[in-house]
């Protein structure tokens, strides 16, 4: 299949590339700087320059493949102070590359997240979350316009990514957890710690991005959940130690101040299961859980 993907030298996108081609696909990727055009020929893909704002760019290379994998999310501003308007950016892409794909049958698959389901269980594929005014809304309207999309005949799946997408290399929650014990001189949480977040490495993510597009059901939705859910004072603790810094709760008056950008999500509880996506897609992560990926010690190096 020819694979046009969005976000394709990014942290997970520089996974999936290689496993697309390794799998007998073609790749073209979105690419908008030299450094990611680069990266993406080196690893043998062909290449688009734009961004996810380049409307005409994306229908027109949607409209040329068998397939698309969509990744790219803003969030340089998302998570910055304007998730709304990264969601916005994102739902106009979707709704491009639907127009592209409509009642051709081929496969859309975009990455989801986990925010806004029904607390107190491990969220399933069957779960939609609940709306709200919050701007993590607009996020989730969008994977419900991408299910919706199977009735105008786009193979359309959403794949909801564990907050952590670990792995060695990682910058994201991990890595900024890492960042400001080292800074704080503790390694925190919020309340007792208990609460959870799934995860999932990011090979095994991209593998099942892969999977998705081969052969996921229209309206299909996925999860890339490895790990349940881990216990945020759990990974405080492997953190503390490898920083040889102590591990404390921090209280809630003062996580604006300890956690920063972090601070709406450190406390969120998030358990999910993937056993409808494994038993679907015979999907099997195969590399490290969140806390052994830890343990590895590369999240440490100065």
């Amino acid at each position: 299949m020819r694979i046009f993907v969005t976000g394709a030298s990014g942290w997970l996108g520089s996974a999936l590339v290689p496993d697309l081609l390794d799998a007998g696909h073609q790749v073209t990727g979105l690419a908008r700087s030299d450094t990611s055009a680069a990266a993406l020929s080196g690893a043998g893909a062909a290449v688009v320059r734009g961004t996810i704002d380049d409307l005409d760019v994306l229908g027109t290379a949607a409209a040329a493949s068998d397939g698309v994998v969509h990744l790219a999310f803003k969030h340089d501003i998302a998570f910055t102070g304007d998730f709304a308007g990264a969601a916005r950016a994102d739902r106009r892409a979707v709704d491009t590359l639907v127009d592209a794909l409509a009642g051709s049958g081929r496969p859309l698959a975009v990455a989801g997240g986990f925010m806004g389901f029904p607390p107190g269980r491990p969220a399933t594929e069957r779960d939609m979350p609940t709306a709200d005014d919050s701007a993590l809304s607009g996020r989730a309207a969008t994977a419900a316009a991408v299910l919706d999309a199977a009735a105008r005949g786009v193979r359309s799946s959403v794949v909801r990514l564990s907050p952590t997408c670990h792995g060695d290399g990682d910058a994201g929650f991990m890595a900024s957890l890492v960042a400001l014990a080292r800074t704080k001189g503790v390694s925190g949480y919020l309340g007792d710690g208990a609460n959870r977040w799934p995860a999932v490495h990011r090979l095994d993510a991209a593998r099942l991005f892969r999977l998705a597009v081969e052969r996921a059901p229209a309206a299909t939705v996925l999860h890339g959940v490895a790990d349940e859910g881990v216990e945020i004072r759990a990974v405080a603790e492997v953190i503390g130690r490898h920083l040889d810094v102590p591990t404390a709760p921090i209280a809630p008056e003062d996580a604006p101040a300890h956690f920063t950008w972090l601070a709406g999500l450190i406390g969120q509880d998030l358990p999910a299961s993937s056993a409808l996506t494994r038993e679907l897609l015979d999907w099997r992560p195969l590399r490290p859980g969140l806390l052994e990926d830890l343990e590895k010690g590369h999240y440490f190096r100065a």
